[in-house]
């Protein structure tokens, strides 16, 4: 499976693609302002109590307070606090851990009035961002992860991914870590770490370690609240957690972020920095890619199921869990007729699947009602099927067996609100009236031969895909009329983005000089 990355700066934020064999399965969007991202890791204090819940409010310098519940303090948590405030007072000089001496675990099943009061500082790291009214989710038990290690401070076992299975090689990657694990530290050997040499293991905790020696340094300076460790930018922890040999490309259209991966590949793979990519085109790096087309065909109530012939999902949601439906469309007869057409049609149901869940981010209860099959073979045949194609999702989910009813009940993780994509536009038609073609072909036109006096590089004119139709079609075009008119070429590009009636004029450095959306 070849793997590209697509990565576009638009101003304030960043748009990620991650296509497999050119289709879209996840798009991560990120603003270059945001106050914090999940990983991040913040000196905060405690607002208030809520008993009730067994939980706090932390302030962390945002606008709505984080939420931190009990069960997210971790076993050592007092340990946490004794080292903070030790480093706070200028009491502990240093980032070790290797003669400090660490509290007793807190009960597990007790209060939060017992450990915390109000006005308390706390270190904490963000597990997941705001959804909805909710302020964002975060932990006092902290975690710092790397390519193939993840450092956990105030611990004292090294754990290995249970999907590496061979016995000699998870004793070989515990004896190695071992070696070159801080006192005072644990450490999680993450499933990619399979095979990989002591060099690239080391290399990887002394990265990790210097996160953590940032991390004392930023507490020391007891500004409250304050963030102390910034996560990688998405585009970075995306390369961290799926980089492999499947990466036969990563395209980006800003230079500083193509140096600042290269500079990470370098580190993580240093053969491979070039397939790292500077993209510099009028044709915007999201539609050259057929992202935006895919979005528009990914997204809405109806998607279409890939090499079906018709069949489609249906998908609901609602404030409790998300419902998908498989109908198998126009096939309905054959389906009675073949047995094995439902198991087909389930089947690239469940492939679909799959990629929506990790597309969209959907998160929560998940029910899919596959087509009825009455073969318990069958079942059994798509159940392991979904269960192979969801093995690519970094979510942690969890799959039930098809119930009495053939339903298929799901979990998935969710650390992020559900992204949402408008696959509608507003009709211009809703008055009864709708400015002339002839109209908008003018104000086009106005605006080209106005900004020719002063421009004298090229125009890029961006429009409606069916605007771009109309206005290149054959040897007579309108494109072609401007051309012996002004003597200036328009270069016309298409917008699968855009609304029918939107255009925007650029010039060759690729700044607006006009826009227009009705």
């Amino acid at each position: 499976m070849k793997k590209e990355l697509i990565i576009s700066n638009e101003g304030d934020a960043s748009k990620i693609a991650l296509l497999e064999d050119g289709r879209l399965f996840e798009l991560h969007e990120q603003e270059t302002k945001t106050d914090f991202v999940v990983g991040d890791l913040f000196l905060g204090k405690i607002k208030k109590l809520a008993p009730n819940l067994n939980a706090a409010f932390v302030n962390i310098g945002t606008d709505k307070d984080a939420f931190l519940h009990y069960q997210d303090l971790g076993p050592q948590f007092l340990s946490y606090q004794k080292f903070l405030k030790s480093t706070i007072l200028k009491k502990q000089q240093s980032p070790s851990l290797k003669n400090f001496e660490t509290a007793k675990d807190i009960n597990k099943l007790g209060t939060v009035d017992k450990v915390l009061t109000a006005g308390d500082l706390v270190l904490l790291q963000i597990t997941k961002e705001p959804i909805s009214t909710k302020g964002p989710r975060i932990s006092t038990q902290i975690s710092l992860t790397g390519r193939f290690l993840v450092l956990i401070p105030f611990d004292n076992k090294i754990s290995i991914s249970k999907k590496v299975a061979d016995p000699e090689e998870k004793n070989r990657l515990k004896t190695l870590i071992e070696s070159i694990r801080p006192e005072g530290f644990g450490v999680i050997i993450r499933t990619v770490a399979e095979g990989k040499k002591v060099a690239e293991l080391h290399n990887d905790m002394n990265q990790l370690v210097k996160k953590w020696e940032s991390t004392f340094k930023n507490i020391q300076k007891n500004k409250v609240p304050s963030k102390v460790l910034s996560e990688e930018d998405k585009a970075s922890s995306i390369l961290r957690d799926n980089f492999n040999q499947d990466f036969v490309s990563i395209i980006c259209d800003d230079e500083k972020m193509v140096d600042d991966m290269k500079a990470y590949i370098e580190v993580i793979a240093p053969e491979r920095k070039n397939i790292v990519q500077f993209y510099d085109s009028h044709i915007p790096l999201m539609e050259y890619y057929n992202v935006e087309k895919q979005l528009k065909q990914s997204f809405g109530k109806h998607v279409n199921i890939p090499a079906s012939k018709g069949a489609y999902l249906v998908i609901e949601h609602t404030e409790a869990l998300h419902v998908v439906d498989v109908n198998s469309g126009n096939n309905i007869s054959s389906a009675n007729t073949n047995k094995t057409h439902a198991l087909n049609v389930n089947k690239m149901a469940a492939t679909e699947i799959a990629r929506q869940l990790r597309l969209r981010d959907m998160g929560g209860i998940i029910v899919v009602d596959f087509i009825d099959m009455t073969d318990p073979e069958h079942r059994k045949e798509l159940y392991e099927h979904f269960r192979e194609e969801m093995k690519r999702d970094k979510a942690r989910h969890k799959i039930l067996p098809p119930s009495k009813f053939g339903l298929i009940q799901m979990t998935r993780q969710r650390v992020r609100s559900e992204k949402h994509i408008e696959t509608s536009e507003e009709n211009p038609n809703k008055d009864g009236e709708i400015i002339a073609p002839i109209v908008i072909v003018e104000k086009m036109e106005d605006s080209i031969r106005t900004i020719m006096q002063t421009e004298k590089g090229k125009l890029f004119l961006h429009v409606h895909p069916f605007v771009e139709a109309y206005l290149t079609k054959g040897l007579a075009s309108i494109q072609n009329k401007w051309f012996l008119k002004y003597k200036k070429w328009v270069t016309i590009i298409p917008r699968d983005s855009f609304k029918m009636l939107e255009f925007h004029l650029y010039n060759s450095k690729k700044e607006e000089l006009m826009s227009y959306s009705n």
